[in-house]
């Protein structure tokens, strides 16, 4: 949430009978006068906002009325200013302190008289509330720091429907105007007197990133070594442009993440790069379920969730949802700026229960985790990139390129994994139970162990690591291409063969519910079930191919269909017959000189008699 500030300080200017005039504090007035503000935001198609602000002042004494009205706006730059009362311009002066603007609106006509009511208007623009941060429109309503000096203070926010679709909002509208052009949310006082309006419209946000990783062979033999590639989530997609030098195979593991493998000789040394975009939804897609044992491994006990700690059991009775864990977690520690530094020792949540004011990031996410597990409730570790525009309110605690940390739970209703971010929820005073802001990019998953697989961003060497994560906001459309190939290779075999395939994902993004078909002759011979294909990855499965003597029982053509596509594969009769008949004479041959030599004839003394028998 932009940090803005906006105080509508409810100072007014009094006049008695005597027309006295006096400057008092927003009590007096309180005493005085009731107050009722109504405050429209219009965000245009340009993303500039118009807003209008309805004051209506009721008198509760005799004795005094408003002359003057004194109006501030902090840390904005609101431009084309006016007032009016009755349709009629006021007079507005202006006066900058600091980053504070004050107004002050004239009134020129009076109102006296218990139960009399005054109300004017004051509208102006401001190009700061809306703005476009890649592909979402984000709207930032701050929140008014006098609201208690209002007996009435509701808030109207209109967004063109233009824009997109509402990806998120905080808090939860008290109601929703649907119209043809527009959409409009309505606030009151109550759920704006916690902290303002947050929102985003768009379908999806798109972040480009380049990510370098550094890899060393120290043995003296070749070794296998392993690098973390960001996967696609429920929340994301993500489409690989390159990645330079390309790893040997990608694979995906029971948590998934994506592994890309790589062979170094001895003392080798490599640098990795990774090209690509990612595209954030604001509603979660319907990806694979997980299956029983994955539930199961993510409610088990690690050295930072430590599940079977009295005094996390005994939370764990009480908090029995993810939105109570949530609200706890949120409430009780308090984030600690100062153990943001390099090597800085993950407490775990035991240890962040006993040291709730130096948490950060890493202890939000723990402590949530352990009580989640502990209550039965599947929950893992999200280590990635978070797009923040406040470090303050919205920090970032992993030192390795400045990453962060957030938890996601298994929700059986909804059958997906859904993640939260008590961290900026307890630094922002935001709300990010209910849904995330397309800000936060998954580069890792932890489930099934803490600390695995490492995230893009720390496979460093030497003592001065440079920077290895650069991420900036993206624009659709994406490039998305599909390369699925095909391979074959016979093995050798006289009446049948061992025909293998393997199917390589070359395109940009992973390949979904792949069922391979394999026919002989337009006859259906096999599929097989490829739940997900990642970049770079490949699946291999095997069939025999029956040839027979002569190739009788041989196909004249193999078809395999997979991804909408057909590849033909040639099965090579004519070849297989004549192998099959050199394979006959020669045997033959074998046979008449192996029965030659049993007579004790030899074969090259009979073929020499024989010659000289035609030259006689």
């Amino acid at each position: 949430m932009r940090k803005l500030l906006l105080e509508t300080a409810l100072i007014l200017v009094f006049s008695l009978f005597s027309l006295a005039t006096f400057l008092v504090k927003p009590s007096f007035a309180d005493t005085n006068f009731d107050t009722h503000v109504n405050v429209n935001y219009k965000v245009n198609e340009n993303g500039i906002t118009s807003v209008t602000n309805t004051f209506t002042l009721k008198n509760k004494t005799s004795t005094l009325q408003a002359e003057k009205y004194i109006f501030s706006l902090k840390s904005i730059e609101p431009t084309n200013i006016k007032a009016y009362e009755k349709g009629s311009q006021l007079k507005v002066t202006k006066e900058k302190i600091d980053d504070t603007l004050i107004l002050t609106i004239s009134f020129s006509e009076k109102v006296l008289g218990i139960g009399k009511t005054r109300t004017f208007i004051v509208t102006y623009d401001d190009e700061r509330i809306a703005n476009k941060s890649g592909e979402i429109w984000e709207v930032a309503i701050p929140k008014s720091e006098k609201d208690e000096d209002f007996s009435t203070y509701d808030v109207q926010l209109k967004i063109p429907k233009i824009l997109g679709d509402e990806a998120y909002i905080f808090p939860t509208p008290e109601s929703v105007k649907e119209e043809p052009d527009e959409r409009s949310y309505f606030f009151n006082k109550e759920q704006l007197g916690v902290r303002g309006i947050t929102a985003g419209f768009g379908k999806s946000q798109v972040f480009n990133f380049t990510l370098s990783y550094h890899l060393e062979n120290t043995l003296k033999k070749d070794q296998l070594l392993q690098i973390a590639i960001p996967p696609d989530t429920s929340l994301q997609r993500v489409y690989y442009q390159n990645i330079e030098p390309k790893p040997l195979r990608v694979e995906e593991d029971v948590d998934g993440n994506w592994i890309a493998f790589y062979n170094l000789k001895s003392k080798e040394r490599k640098d990795i790069t990774a090209y690509g975009a990612v595209q954030i939804f604001a509603s979660p897609r319907k990806l694979r379920k997980p299956n029983y044992e994955t539930l199961i491994e993510n409610t088990k006990e690690s050295s930072y969730w430590q599940t079977s700690d009295p005094q996390i059991k005994e939370l764990a009775k009480n908090l029995k949802t993810p939105k109570e864990i949530y609200n706890y977690v949120t409430t009780y520690l308090t984030y600690d700026v100062s153990r943001v530094k390099p090597d800085v020792v993950r407490m775990g949540a035991k240890s962040a229960l006993a040291a709730p004011s130096n948490a950060i990031c890493m202890e939000f996410t723990d402590l949530f985790i352990a009580i989640a597990r502990a209550a039965g409730i599947p929950a893992r570790e999200i280590n990635g990139y978070a797009h923040t525009d406040n470090s303050e309110i919205k920090p970032l605690s992993l030192v390795a390129d400045v990453l962060h940390a957030w938890p996601e739970y298994w929700s059986e209703t909804d059958q997906t994994w859904i993640p939260v971010d008590p961290t900026w929820g307890a630094t922002s005073g935001g709300d990010y139970f209910s849904k995330l802001d397309l800000r936060h990019f998954t580069f890792v998953i932890h489930g099934k162990t803490a600390s695995y697989p490492i995230s893009p961003g720390s496979y460093k060497l030497g003592p001065n690591p440079q920077k290895d994560v650069f991420v900036t906001f993206g624009s659709s459309p994406l490039e998305r291409f599909s390369n699925l190939r095909v391979d074959h290779k016979f093995s050798w075999g006289l009446t049948k063969k061992k025909l293998t395939l393997t199917f390589k994902n070359l395109g940009s993004a992973a390949e979904y519910e792949l069922v391979p078909s394999i026919f002989f002759d337009g006859v259906w011979i096999k599929s097989d079930s490829i739940s997900v294909l990642p970049p770079f990855a490949e699946y291999k499965t095997l069939i025999e191919v029956p040839y027979g003597n002569f190739a009788a029982l041989a196909p004249n053509q193999i078809i395999v269909k997979v991804g909408g596509k057909s590849n033909l594969i040639a099965t090579d009769k004519v070849g297989v017959i004549i192998l099959q008949l050199l394979i006959l004479v020669f045997f033959f041959l074998g046979l008449l000189i192996l029965s030659l030599t049993k007579l004790k004839k030899s074969p090259f003394l009979l073929f020499t008699r024989f010659l000289k028998s035609r030259r006689t």
